[in-house]
């Protein structure tokens, strides 16, 4: 591999980027009008337009992407993590077209990005799951008598869904049908799949995570995270190890997680998610991501693999450098996600030119960001800005340092979310590990005051 193609932006172009030059790879970036001068089109070695600034014209657009990476004549394309990492029909393009995909191949993101269809392969390979029904449900079968007999409340997923979309709570029997009939609008509007199945309802359940690795002939895990500290299903804290998880749980859901990979021939760096339940000292498959994570910094902090490299290392036929005897965890890291939005108005988007900004350093702590002073949030994308992760002996000194961090961290501008980030960490709840999925929802933190 001499030359890789990256298709994406923002943090995590510049971080791919990071590592192809201390391997020794040319660079080239994928951008659109909006991020010509962004602070990713400094560091790659070249850079080639895509399309105009919505994402649908661009970053999503395949065959412009797939066009500019033959014309670049890359050996390889990496499509980072969001717009087409997770597109079976865009990863067999590229390998059709003679380049290398990092990332699993087309079967696998088919299989485990059918939600329902995943479920039947980690039952298959032994992942402890929810009650719950066997692939999707029939239109015209008694979908009342299933539920009952999950028992209530339950959920209502869209096979096809991902992100946190096409997910209904349902509480009782009368409101079944009508909220089936709402998914399915929206599992169709929004994947073009209505397809839908249901899973036993979790009450304050924790949202915890194994990475994994796999070459297809080699699986290992990387440990767990925790991602419990969430809004509307998108996560704003994640740290690792994931606390107060019993360790005969944590060897479950390790042990089923590589082997899954194993069943399924998996090829690249994955995540497989479940839900812990705190009362029952239980675990339960959510699904698994078939890319590179968000809140994989933290996996590299305590682990000192560059995940990234591994992923190269896989897609040119290498093989993984390392055996999980070769894994080792030292210490806990924490990642907050600084978003451009105005927690203050309801989380309101917050697009502009970034006037001042420092970033805040020291040992154990680490900036993933694609923006610098100058920059130019745009309102096209996703609104994150940097991913700010700390590194120390343990949790409780990992939170202090996170706390340190950010009251040092200074973003002038655009309104962010680092005094929400602030409140948070520093919440008896967090320290305690008594907070949840839904505990932002479900508290006055008093937002309208930050």
């Amino acid at each position: 591999m001499h030359r890789l193609f990256i298709a994406n932006r923002g943090e995590i172009a510049a971080r791919i980027i990071k590592t192809a030059r201390a391997l020794g790879v040319e660079t080239v970036l994928a951008v659109s009008e909006a991020d010509t001068q962004s602070l990713a089109t400094e560091l790659a070695d070249k850079t080639t337009l895509v399309g105009p600034a919505p994402a649908t014209a661009s970053y999503l657009n395949k065959d412009a992407v797939l066009k500019a990476a033959v014309e670049s004549k890359a050996d390889a394309l990496h499509p980072g993590f969001g717009f087409l990492s997770e597109n079976a029909e865009f990863a067999q393009m590229v390998i059709d077209a003679g380049i290398t995909w990092v990332g699993p191949d087309p079967e696998s993101i088919r299989l485990m990005g059918n939600k329902a269809q995943a479920r039947n392969a980690a039952v298959a390979a032994g992942v402890p799951t929810l009650k719950g029904s066997e692939g999707v449900l029939d239109p015209d079968g008694d979908t009342r008598a299933l539920a009952e007999d999950i028992g209530f409340p339950l959920v209502v997923k869209a096979s096809a869904g991902g992100g946190g979309r096409g997910i209904r709570l349902v509480e009782s029997a009368d409101e079944l049908l009508e909220t089936i009939d709402i998914a399915r609008a929206e599992a169709g509007a929004a994947f073009g799949d209505d397809a839908l199945y249901m899973e036993r309802f979790v009450t304050h359940a924790r949202h915890v995570e194994v990475q994994i690795l796999g070459d297809g002939n080699t699986y290992i895990h990387l440990g767990d995270r925790d991602c419990s500290m969430q809004r509307r299903q998108q996560k704003v804290i994640e740290e690792t190890p994931a606390p107060s998880i019993p360790e005969h749980v944590r060897e479950v859901i390790h042990s089923s997680s590589v082997e899954l990979a194993r069943r399924t021939g998996y090829k690249g760096a994955g995540t497989v998610e479940f839900l812990y339940d705190p009362a029952q000292e239980t675990a339960a498959f959510i699904e698994m991501n078939t890319r590179l994570q968000v809140e994989h910094p933290v996996t590299e902090f305590i682990t000192g693999i560059d995940i990234v490299a591994e992923q190269l290392r896989i897609a040119d036929g290498k093989g993984l450098s390392l055996t999980q005897d070769d894994v080792s965890f030292d210490g806990h890291a924490i990642e907050v996600r600084v978003n451009a939005e105005d927690p203050a108005n309801n989380f309101l988007p917050s697009p502009g030119t970034i006037t001042g900004l420092h970033w805040p350093t020291g040992d154990g702590i680490r900036v993933d960001t694609g923006f610098a002073q100058g920059g130019v949030v745009a309102p096209f994308y996703d609104s994150m800005l940097a991913k700010l992760i700390v590194h120390a002996s343990d949790r409780a000194s990992a939170i202090e340092k996170m706390s340190s961090a950010l009251s040092e961290l200074e973003i002038t501008g655009v309104k962010t979310t680092v005094p929400l980030l602030r409140l948070l960490i520093e919440r008896s709840e967090f320290a305690s590990v008594e907070h949840y999925s839904a505990f932002i929802e479900n508290t006055d933190l008093e937002m309208e005051k930050l």
